[in-house]
């Protein structure tokens, strides 16, 4: 078992850590961590994390699950509802509710992993359906499950045609601007890192709550995919595309390694442009080593936990201890964050949550008993190794 969690000095950014000059080998290749943007190293050097009394800590739950069986799945998770104090500072009688779920790269994968993709990589519909169930009961007058799909297969291979129809949920794709007339531009604020504005539907603005049900994951250029990584399917795919022909958005990943820096960001970016108001992770059975079976080294893995929150933050960083991570490691140095930027530290230093865990009131299952060791992506390799490797698709360009 991991016990970085329990580190008395967790690792921390630093100036001289971050802002190493890249060394070059004789192959043209970064071999050090890169030099970061200005506007990310003025976050960091001049943090404002929200202020967290010791009496008005954030709550995060987590409950142990060891199958998908509909009616358990339920019990956990208004269980879990219960012991953050319920719903009711978040869903309104009448409110509007969009739940971003996860279903990611397409309904082709189905059938061919051996095994199911909503046990592997994709948010499973159980855990999706009770929170859906969840929010009805608060008193929710419309509900909205969302996401970017990559095909309209994956809404029904994926079991959530089957919420819509029956808890009278409407399906929204993303990656159209329906049921409205176009798109909008949602401004950052000042201090963005990335992008000044986002492209979205109209409809994550239009909702009075806004919630992210995600899976339990490492990540290929963002060390790992919980609530807020679950955003960046928020953006149509059209709209963020190096070229026409690119099957995902590779504009907000950029060429190569810079992916590392961008993806970090561009997630702090959209959680500031649309914030979660309440996050589900689905860890119930879900996979290591990347994202998806298009990552090497991926594989399925079974966790049997699922994690819930009011603060972003907060539940995202008890999710990576759930992983057997410190949330506060150190960019670029280590794992899961060891090739790229630790957003959770990004976003706790732009005041949107916390990320350390003695700020953090955990309830339900005791995180020692719930702790299950991941294999982080290119776990064995370095940030430079992993470079070589991204860039290659570019011609070695950087």
């Amino acid at each position: 078992m991991s016990h970085h969690h329990h580190a008395k000095h967790p690792a921390r950014f630093t100036r001289r850590h971050l802002l190493l000059t890249a060394g070059i080998t004789a192959g043209g290749l970064l071999v050090g961590p890169p030099q970061l943007p200005e506007r990310v190293v003025h976050a960091l050097d001049n943090p404002r994390p929200a202020v967290v009394p010791a009496a008005n800590r954030p709550t995060v739950a987590i409950a142990q699950a060891n199958s998908y069986n509909r009616a358990l799945i339920r019990r956990r998770v208004f269980d879990m509802i219960d012991q953050l104090g319920g719903l009711g500072d978040v869903v309104k009688s009448g409110d509007r509710v969009a739940i971003k779920t996860n279903l990611t790269g397409g309904s082709w994968a189905e059938g061919m992993l051996g095994v199911p993709c909503t046990e592997s990589y994709i948010t499973h519909p159980a855990v999706t359906r009770a929170l859906v169930e969840a929010v009805l009961d608060a008193g929710a007058g419309e509900v909205f499950l969302v996401e970017a799909v990559y095909d309209q297969a994956s809404w029904q291979v994926w079991g959530n045609q089957d919420i819509a129809d029956d808890l009278g949920v409407t399906l929204i794709d993303l990656n159209q601007p329906d049921p409205f007339d176009d798109f909008r531009e949602k401004r950052i604020g000042p201090d963005w890192l990335r992008y000044e504005t986002m492209t979205m539907n109209p409809l994550l603005h239009d909702v009075d709550v806004f919630m992210s049900v995600a899976k339990l994951k490492c990540h290929a250029t963002a060390g790992i995919t919980l609530s807020m990584k679950n955003l960046v399917g928020l953006v149509p795919m059209q709209f963020y595309r190096l070229d026409d022909n690119d099957t995902n958005r590779s504009a907000l990943h950029g060429p190569g390694y810079q992916a590392h820096i961008r993806i970090p960001c561009v997630i702090i970016d959209l959680v500031r442009a649309r914030p979660i108001d309440f996050s589900l992770i689905d860890g119930v059975m879900t996979s290591e080593g990347g994202e998806g079976p298009w990552n090497d080294g991926w594989t399925p893995k079974i966790a049997n936990v699922l994690v819930a929150g009011k603060d972003m933050v907060a539940t995202d960083a008890v999710a990576a201890a759930v992983m057997g991570f410190n949330p506060e490691a150190a960019s670029f140095a280590e794992a899961p964050f060891h090739f790229c930027l630790n957003h959770l530290q990004l976003a706790h230093a732009l005041g949107l949550g916390t990320h350390k865990l003695n700020e953090i009131e955990i309830v339900g299952a005791e995180l020692a008993d719930v702790v299950v060791p991941f294999r982080p992506y290119a776990a064995d390799q370095t940030y430079a190794a992993i470079t070589a490797r991204a860039v290659q698709p570019f011609g070695g360009r950087l």
